[in-house]
Protein backbone atom coordinates (compact mmCIF):
# COMPACT_ATOMS: atom_id res chain seq x y z
CA UNK A 1 0.00 0.00 0.00
CA UNK A 2 2.79 2.56 0.91
CA UNK A 3 4.72 1.56 -2.00
CA UNK A 4 1.84 2.18 -4.46
CA UNK A 5 0.56 5.73 -3.03
CA UNK A 6 4.68 6.91 -2.82
CA UNK A 7 5.05 5.39 -6.85
CA UNK A 8 1.60 7.78 -7.30
CA UNK A 9 2.89 10.92 -5.51
CA UNK A 10 6.01 10.40 -7.10
CA UNK A 11 4.86 10.35 -10.55
CA UNK A 12 2.56 13.42 -9.73
CA UNK A 13 5.76 15.30 -8.70
CA UNK A 14 7.59 14.41 -12.02
CA UNK A 15 7.30 15.59 -14.96
CA UNK A 16 7.69 13.49 -17.70
CA UNK A 17 8.89 15.42 -21.16
CA UNK A 18 6.19 14.72 -23.26
CA UNK A 19 6.75 13.81 -26.86
CA UNK A 20 4.05 14.42 -29.27
CA UNK A 21 3.60 15.64 -33.00
CA UNK A 22 -0.48 16.59 -33.78
CA UNK A 23 0.33 16.27 -37.40
CA UNK A 24 -1.37 13.94 -39.86
CA UNK A 25 1.33 13.07 -42.28
CA UNK A 26 0.92 11.61 -45.96
CA UNK A 27 4.57 11.93 -47.27
CA UNK A 28 7.91 10.20 -46.15
CA UNK A 29 11.36 10.72 -47.48
CA UNK A 30 13.38 8.55 -47.86
CA UNK A 31 17.34 9.19 -48.37
CA UNK A 32 19.22 7.71 -51.09
CA UNK A 33 21.94 6.39 -48.98
CA UNK A 34 21.78 5.78 -45.31
CA UNK A 35 24.26 7.29 -43.03
CA UNK A 36 25.84 3.94 -41.53
CA UNK A 37 26.27 2.25 -45.33
CA UNK A 38 29.23 3.24 -48.06
CA UNK A 39 27.29 3.27 -51.20
CA UNK A 40 23.72 4.54 -52.65
CA UNK A 41 20.97 1.62 -52.04
CA UNK A 42 23.64 -0.77 -50.62
CA UNK A 43 21.72 -3.61 -50.45
CA UNK A 44 18.95 -2.52 -51.44
CA UNK A 45 17.82 -0.95 -48.11
CA UNK A 46 16.53 2.47 -49.46
CA UNK A 47 14.29 0.76 -52.27
CA UNK A 48 13.26 -1.40 -49.38
CA UNK A 49 12.15 1.04 -47.12
CA UNK A 50 10.35 2.97 -49.76
CA UNK A 51 8.53 -0.02 -51.28
CA UNK A 52 7.55 -1.05 -47.40
CA UNK A 53 5.65 2.47 -46.61
CA UNK A 54 4.04 3.04 -50.02
CA UNK A 55 2.42 -0.58 -49.17
CA UNK A 56 0.72 1.38 -46.43
CA UNK A 57 -0.70 3.94 -48.43
CA UNK A 58 2.00 6.55 -48.15
CA UNK A 59 3.50 8.57 -50.80
CA UNK A 60 7.21 8.38 -50.69
CA UNK A 61 9.83 9.98 -52.11
CA UNK A 62 13.85 9.54 -52.47
CA UNK A 63 15.60 12.90 -51.54
CA UNK A 64 17.19 12.90 -54.58
CA UNK A 65 14.92 13.36 -56.26
CA UNK A 66 11.81 16.48 -57.57
CA UNK A 67 9.37 16.57 -54.96
CA UNK A 68 6.18 17.79 -55.41
CA UNK A 69 5.57 21.61 -54.87
CA UNK A 70 3.26 20.90 -51.38
CA UNK A 71 6.45 19.35 -49.88
CA UNK A 72 9.11 22.03 -51.24
CA UNK A 73 7.21 25.12 -49.58
CA UNK A 74 7.07 23.00 -46.54
CA UNK A 75 9.49 20.14 -45.82
CA UNK A 76 7.03 20.10 -42.20
CA UNK A 77 4.69 18.28 -44.21
CA UNK A 78 6.99 15.32 -44.30
CA UNK A 79 8.40 12.85 -42.47
CA UNK A 80 11.96 11.60 -42.78
CA UNK A 81 13.17 7.70 -42.96
CA UNK A 82 16.31 7.05 -40.95
CA UNK A 83 17.79 3.81 -40.30
CA UNK A 84 19.68 2.80 -37.46
CA UNK A 85 22.48 0.08 -37.24
CA UNK A 86 23.37 -1.59 -33.96
CA UNK A 87 25.29 -4.56 -35.10
CA UNK A 88 27.27 -7.55 -32.62
CA UNK A 89 29.07 -10.13 -33.77
CA UNK A 90 26.58 -12.30 -35.19
CA UNK A 91 23.67 -10.49 -35.03
CA UNK A 92 22.37 -7.24 -37.20
CA UNK A 93 20.14 -4.92 -35.68
CA UNK A 94 17.92 -2.28 -37.44
CA UNK A 95 15.58 0.39 -36.17
CA UNK A 96 13.33 2.48 -38.25
CA UNK A 97 13.39 5.96 -37.39
CA UNK A 98 11.04 8.47 -38.63
CA UNK A 99 11.47 12.09 -37.64
CA UNK A 100 9.95 15.17 -38.56
CA UNK A 101 11.68 18.44 -40.09
CA UNK A 102 12.88 19.86 -36.99
CA UNK A 103 14.72 16.40 -36.16
CA UNK A 104 12.47 15.43 -33.98
CA UNK A 105 11.75 11.66 -33.95
CA UNK A 106 8.07 10.78 -34.03
CA UNK A 107 7.82 7.05 -33.84
CA UNK A 108 10.61 4.62 -33.38
CA UNK A 109 10.54 0.92 -34.46
CA UNK A 110 11.62 -2.02 -32.50
CA UNK A 111 15.07 -3.85 -33.45
CA UNK A 112 14.66 -5.94 -36.09
CA UNK A 113 17.04 -8.72 -36.42
CA UNK A 114 18.36 -11.74 -38.60
CA UNK A 115 21.49 -13.82 -37.97
CA UNK A 116 21.74 -14.83 -41.28
CA UNK A 117 25.83 -14.52 -42.54
CA UNK A 118 25.02 -13.32 -46.06
CA UNK A 119 24.88 -9.62 -45.34
CA UNK A 120 22.53 -8.74 -48.41
CA UNK A 121 20.10 -11.46 -47.33
CA UNK A 122 20.53 -10.52 -43.37
CA UNK A 123 20.27 -6.32 -43.67
CA UNK A 124 16.80 -7.44 -45.71
CA UNK A 125 15.32 -9.85 -42.85
CA UNK A 126 16.45 -7.11 -40.40
CA UNK A 127 14.60 -4.60 -42.04
CA UNK A 128 11.78 -6.37 -42.82
CA UNK A 129 11.49 -7.62 -39.09
CA UNK A 130 11.82 -3.97 -37.67
CA UNK A 131 9.03 -2.42 -40.41
CA UNK A 132 6.48 -5.08 -38.27
CA UNK A 133 6.38 -2.40 -35.70
CA UNK A 134 4.35 -0.82 -38.74
CA UNK A 135 1.76 -3.52 -39.40
CA UNK A 136 -1.42 -1.64 -37.59
CA UNK A 137 -0.60 1.59 -39.69
CA UNK A 138 -1.93 2.34 -43.18
CA UNK A 139 -2.98 5.66 -44.92
CA UNK A 140 -5.82 5.77 -46.49
CA UNK A 141 -7.59 8.68 -48.23
CA UNK A 142 -4.96 11.21 -46.72
CA UNK A 143 -6.47 9.81 -42.73
CA UNK A 144 -4.01 7.33 -41.41
CA UNK A 145 -5.59 4.55 -39.53
CA UNK A 146 -5.19 1.09 -38.03
CA UNK A 147 -4.91 -1.71 -40.82
CA UNK A 148 -8.46 -3.23 -41.59
CA UNK A 149 -6.90 -6.79 -39.62
CA UNK A 150 -6.72 -4.56 -36.12
CA UNK A 151 -9.61 -6.00 -33.79
CA UNK A 152 -11.53 -2.85 -33.51
CA UNK A 153 -12.79 -1.76 -29.94
CA UNK A 154 -16.32 -2.04 -28.75
CA UNK A 155 -18.36 0.91 -27.89
CA UNK A 156 -17.94 1.25 -23.93
CA UNK A 157 -21.00 3.62 -23.09
CA UNK A 158 -21.38 2.81 -19.26
CA UNK A 159 -18.20 4.24 -16.88
CA UNK A 160 -16.90 1.81 -14.52
CA UNK A 161 -15.36 2.47 -11.22
CA UNK A 162 -12.57 0.15 -10.57
CA UNK A 163 -11.12 -0.32 -6.75
CA UNK A 164 -8.42 2.19 -6.27
CA UNK A 165 -5.74 0.65 -2.88
CA UNK A 166 -5.74 4.24 -1.59
CA UNK A 167 -7.85 6.36 1.09
CA UNK A 168 -11.59 5.41 0.38
CA UNK A 169 -12.27 8.82 1.93
CA UNK A 170 -10.90 9.87 -1.87
CA UNK A 171 -13.00 9.58 -4.82
CA UNK A 172 -12.12 7.91 -7.82
CA UNK A 173 -13.32 8.73 -11.30
CA UNK A 174 -12.65 5.82 -13.97
CA UNK A 175 -13.59 7.47 -17.29
CA UNK A 176 -13.70 5.53 -21.13
CA UNK A 177 -11.37 3.43 -22.60
CA UNK A 178 -9.43 5.60 -25.11
CA UNK A 179 -8.39 4.28 -28.67
CA UNK A 180 -5.81 1.25 -28.84
CA UNK A 181 -2.39 2.83 -28.42
CA UNK A 182 0.90 0.97 -29.55
CA UNK A 183 3.59 0.60 -27.01
CA UNK A 184 6.86 0.99 -28.91
CA UNK A 185 10.22 0.20 -26.05
CA UNK A 186 12.40 3.03 -25.69
CA UNK A 187 15.10 4.00 -22.63
CA UNK A 188 13.63 3.34 -19.84
CA UNK A 189 10.19 1.96 -20.90
CA UNK A 190 7.72 2.52 -23.42
CA UNK A 191 5.75 5.31 -26.15
CA UNK A 192 2.61 4.84 -26.59
CA UNK A 193 1.55 5.88 -29.87
CA UNK A 194 -2.12 5.79 -31.72
CA UNK A 195 -2.68 5.24 -35.33
CA UNK A 196 -2.22 8.90 -36.80
CA UNK A 197 1.10 7.72 -35.99
CA UNK A 198 1.32 10.09 -32.82
CA UNK A 199 3.31 9.76 -29.58
CA UNK A 200 0.55 9.85 -26.85
CA UNK A 201 2.13 8.83 -23.55
CA UNK A 202 5.42 7.77 -22.39
CA UNK A 203 5.90 4.76 -19.92
CA UNK A 204 8.78 5.05 -17.50
CA UNK A 205 9.70 1.52 -15.39
CA UNK A 206 9.44 1.49 -11.91
CA UNK A 207 10.42 -0.66 -9.13
CA UNK A 208 7.20 -2.70 -9.65
CA UNK A 209 6.04 -4.72 -12.29
CA UNK A 210 3.66 -3.46 -14.60
CA UNK A 211 3.54 -0.21 -12.84
CA UNK A 212 4.87 2.92 -14.63
CA UNK A 213 5.06 6.75 -14.16
CA UNK A 214 3.63 8.99 -16.80
CA UNK A 215 1.84 11.96 -18.16
CA UNK A 216 -0.72 12.55 -20.49
CA UNK A 217 -0.58 16.40 -21.29
CA UNK A 218 -0.45 17.86 -18.25
CA UNK A 219 -1.67 15.11 -16.26
CA UNK A 220 0.65 13.40 -14.32
CA UNK A 221 0.51 10.15 -12.74
CA UNK A 222 1.14 6.04 -13.24
CA UNK A 223 0.14 3.76 -15.78
CA UNK A 224 -1.11 0.55 -14.17
CA UNK A 225 -2.06 -2.96 -14.47
CA UNK A 226 -4.99 -4.33 -12.52
CA UNK A 227 -7.21 -7.38 -13.04
CA UNK A 228 -5.58 -7.85 -16.79
CA UNK A 229 -6.56 -4.48 -17.55
CA UNK A 230 -4.23 -1.17 -17.78
CA UNK A 231 -5.41 2.17 -16.46
CA UNK A 232 -3.84 5.91 -16.47
CA UNK A 233 -4.57 6.85 -12.75
CA UNK A 234 -3.95 10.71 -11.73
CA UNK A 235 -5.04 13.34 -9.74
CA UNK A 236 -7.52 16.26 -10.98
CA UNK A 237 -9.11 18.91 -9.01
CA UNK A 238 -8.18 16.67 -5.87
CA UNK A 239 -10.17 14.11 -7.10
CA UNK A 240 -8.50 10.45 -8.46
CA UNK A 241 -9.26 10.06 -11.83
CA UNK A 242 -8.48 6.74 -13.36
CA UNK A 243 -8.87 6.20 -17.10
CA UNK A 244 -8.73 2.78 -18.60
CA UNK A 245 -6.11 2.05 -21.24
CA UNK A 246 -5.78 0.06 -24.92
CA UNK A 247 -2.25 -0.80 -24.95
CA UNK A 248 -0.88 -3.71 -27.25
CA UNK A 249 3.10 -4.64 -26.33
Amino acid sequence: MKSYLSIILLAISLSVQAQSNTANYKYIIVPEKFSFLKQINQYGLNTLTKALFEDKGFTVYFDNTEIPQEIAADRCKALTVDLQEKNSMFVTNLSLILKDCKGAVVIKSKEGKSREKEYNTSYNMALRDAFTSFNDFNYIADQPTTATNATPLPANTNARTEPVPINQATAAKTEQKEALLYAQPVNNGYQLIDATPKIVMTLLKTSMEDCYISNKGNANGIVIKKNGRWFFEYYKNNTLVSEELSIKF
